[in-house]
């Protein structure tokens, strides 16, 4: 009888276990760790243009053996030293292009000495880029993903010593080869997946802001439009361990798919997120706002438009904030969330509604 009530116990509570399990939702966390105090703002670099010269070929030697025992020993020069390969390496040690230079150039190799002594072979530069990074250079098109290493090098022959011209009738050559040249090719490197979600908004609508108060992020905030020209990457963590990258955008204006400032440049940064964020500034006509963002989003690309998004209104804090968020209701079916960057009102919920939309569709 005892062994029977233990066992039915023991069966309500692993019931209770499982159903508080399935109940259950992850949970922002706060930073553990302060953000930094250094001046220096690193923003996100998700394309960049370089071009790598490889290393030139060592050149070739002009020796004659010179030894007691035997004249005329003949032509002893070494060969010259490979150059340099430049190699992309994809890796998940590095999630950005913040690392590429403008120009990426290989060491030469080293010249041939006498007594057959060949030259150095330059080492090979290796540049790291993340996983899924496309690299594009005039009509070819190559793609790194999921692979060790993908290396274009552009190396040049190291250059033939004397003794390679040595033949029957010439007996003693005086020529060497210089190495050649190392090839120059220009590379665009572009990321394919830069966060899990970004904001998209009007200028001043309060990306930044809200970018601060749930990341260690610290883009520039100021009350002028188009502080932000340069994507900023913020980390959200939950309290199952998991990470959602959260992307600052620069602002969309109308006409932004015709290119109007750098419109086309803005919205290459948001097609390389997997859900967006509409973020409206309930200081103005939201309902304006959010027509001419979507908008420009499906004239730019159609897919991009059909990604999973979340609407979301700022500056409920303001009289005219809640006025306009009570309109945006009765006018918009979908759900509609209110929130306040600047005090933190509502946040948390926001932070639930991505890892909701990260859970299901991302």
């Amino acid at each position: 009888m005892r062994l029977i009530n233990l066992l039915k116990t023991l069966r309500i509570s692993y019931t209770q276990t499982i159903r508080t399990y399935s109940e259950y939702t992850p949970k922002p966390l706060r930073s553990l760790k302060p953000k930094s105090n250094r001046q220096y703002v690193q923003y996100y670099v998700d394309s960049c243009r370089v071009r790598a010269v490889g290393g030139n070929g060592g050149d070739g030697c002009i020796s004659f053996l010179s030894a007691w025992c035997k004249d005329h020993a003949g032509p002893d020069g070494g060969d010259g030293g490979h150059g340099g390969h430049v190699i992309f390496q994809a890796s998940h040690t590095v999630k950005s292009l913040n690392h590429c230079r403008s120009v990426i150039q290989a060491k030469h190799g080293g010249r041939g000495d006498n007594k057959d002594c060949t030259g150095k072979n330059a080492q090979h530069v290796v540049i790291p880029v993340p996983l899924e990074c496309m690299e594009e250079e005039e009509t070819a098109l190559h793609i790194i993903q999921h692979c060790p290493a993908v290396s274009d090098y552009r190396d040049r022959y190291l250059g033939p010593p004397s003794k390679f011209f040595l033949t029957s009738t010439q007996q003693a050559p005086d020529i060497a080869e210089l190495g050649a040249i190392g090839e120059t090719c220009v590379y665009t490197l572009e990321v394919r997946s830069m966060a899990h979600v970004g904001l998209v908004g009007f200028p001043n609508a309060g990306k930044s802001t809200l970018l601060r108060a749930v990341t260690r992020a610290r883009p520039t905030v100021a009350p002028y439009p188009f502080t932000t020209k340069q994507p900023h990457i913020g980390m959200v963590l939950y309290d199952d361990y998991e990470q959602i990258a959260i992307a600052d955008l620069p602002g969309l204006i109308p006409g932004s798919h015709k290119n109007y400032g750098l419109g086309i440049q803005f919205l290459q940064h948001l097609e390389r997120c997997r859900g967006l964020i509409y973020l409206l500034d309930g200081a103005s006509d939201a309902l304006q706002q959010l027509l001419t963002l979507q908008h420009e989003v499906q004239q730019y690309s159609a897919e991009l438009a059909t990604r999973p998004s979340l609407l979301v209104l700022n500056k409920t804090d303001l009289e005219i904030g809640q006025k306009t968020y009570e309109d945006l209701k009765n006018n918009r079916p979908e759900t509609v969330l209110g929130i306040s960057a600047k005090t933190g009102h509502n946040v948390s919920e926001l932070l639930k509604a991505i890892r909701h939309l990260y859970d299901n569709n991302l």
